[in-house]
């Protein structure tokens, strides 16, 4: 029963962090080559790898059950719990709007694959499709959610393998471009994107509630981002290895050029499965900081997080890399700073003996802070 759970949080995580952001980083990786790339996983990956092992060890020092807001408030005061409920309501309403454009390309893809011959309907129509159908089961709560997470991470890490091993005689070396300066700074939103997944922290605190269970959050946290890179790489240098500088924001419509339809019928299928996991997770994220940090009842908290992200896509916001890049920088930086701040005050006043504690020296918080700080400006002004 506990590697059960082990796996479950696990999957928590993973569904969250593998989302969207995986199909816009073969786009930018291939806009500013391989070397930036590269760059921006190791710098990035290793500073969201710490901030979420720093949400974890928040969690795990604090008796009541909160989400970002509702630490921040407890550990930074008024302040905080605004910038926090401001970043977490606005971000995850950003990135549910991601994934309802995203599902409506894949599940148009996806239908005349079958109905090549029907007509009348566009990829807003298939996103609104999309929405209705997931918006229902955020009502399911963790309980639902966390055994499906297990099974389709299996399927779509298994999917994106099997593309992989399809698509490897058609991988074309002289695509891989190293380096494209008026595109350097273009990478970093998007990954930021990809990798961050720490609105899941607490979801993972529910699933492993023991004391033996909790043993094992840190361990969780680790295999999870390690598996997160690892499939982020295989899948971009397959697909900027295929398609090169013809890599579409979305994958597919570029990838479509060079390879049979059945593959990219498999790699849209395994799109449509982490992009529905992604959205559960989030939705759900969403409902709970507004049932357990504001006190909302369950219906009107789950109409809120499915909602306005409904309204944003009906007014037009349909630009699928440009949001990604702006939730990635903007939202990232927000929340991963004010997660820093929450971790020192949490050393101090947290009420709870956590099962593991890091020692991190002040030189290292303040060079995460400059990444964040400096990364934002950059991409704003120079990207």
């Amino acid at each position: 029963m506990r590697d059960k759970k082990f796996f479950l949080a696990i999957s928590v995580l993973l569904g969250t962090m593998i989302g969207a952001g995986i199909f816009g980083i073969p786009y930018v990786i291939s806009r500013s080559g391989m070397i930036p790339g590269f760059f921006y996983f190791l710098i990035l990956g290793g500073t969201v790898f710490l901030i979420h092992l720093f949400f974890g060890e928040i969690v795990l020092r604090t008796k009541e059950r909160h989400r970002l807001p509702g630490y921040a408030k407890k550990y930074l005061g008024n302040w905080g719990e605004r910038i926090a409920a401001f970043s977490t309501i606005f971000g995850m309403i950003m990135v549910l709007l991601i994934y309802i454009i995203l599902g409506g390309d894949f599940l148009e893809i996806l239908f005349f694959s079958f109905f090549p011959s029907i007509g009348g309907l566009s990829p807003s129509h298939f996103s609104l499709i999309f929405w209705l159908i997931l918006s229902f089961f955020i009502f399911k709560g963790i309980k639902f959610i966390a055994p499906a997470e297990f099974f389709t991470n299996l399927a779509f890490i298994f999917i994106i393998f099997l593309i992989f091993c399809l698509a490897l005689p058609k991988i074309n070396f002289q695509n891989f471009t190293l380096f494209d300066f008026k595109n350097i700074f273009l990478p970093y939103g998007v990954i930021l994107f990809a990798l961050t997944g720490w609105s899941a922290i607490p979801e993972m605190g529910e699933v492993l509630k023991g004391g033996q269970e909790r043993k094992k959050f840190k361990k969780a946290i680790y295999f999870s981002i390690i598996i997160a890179l690892l499939l982020y790489a295989l899948f971009t240098l397959t697909i900027v290895g295929v398609s090169g500088k013809n890599t579409s924001p979305e994958v597919f419509w570029g990838l479509s050029r060079y390879l049979n339809p059945k593959i990219v019928f498999l790699g849209v299928l395994a799109g449509l499965i982490t992009i529905a996991d992604s959205f559960l997770i989030i939705g759900l994220y969403l409902r709970n900081t507004l049932i357990y940090d504001y006190k909302l009842q369950k219906i009107p908290s789950s109409l809120i997080s499915c909602g306005f992200p409904l309204i944003l896509f009906l007014l037009g916001f349909r630009q699928f890399i440009n949001i990604i890049g702006f939730a990635g920088t903007f939202i990232g930086a927000i929340e991963g700073i004010i997660i820093i701040l929450i971790w020192k005050k949490a050393k101090l006043l947290g009420n709870r003996e956590p099962e593991y504690s890091l020692e991190i020296p002040s030189i290292l918080l303040y060079t995460l802070i400059a990444i964040f700080i400096l990364g934002t400006v950059s991409h704003f002004l120079l990207s």
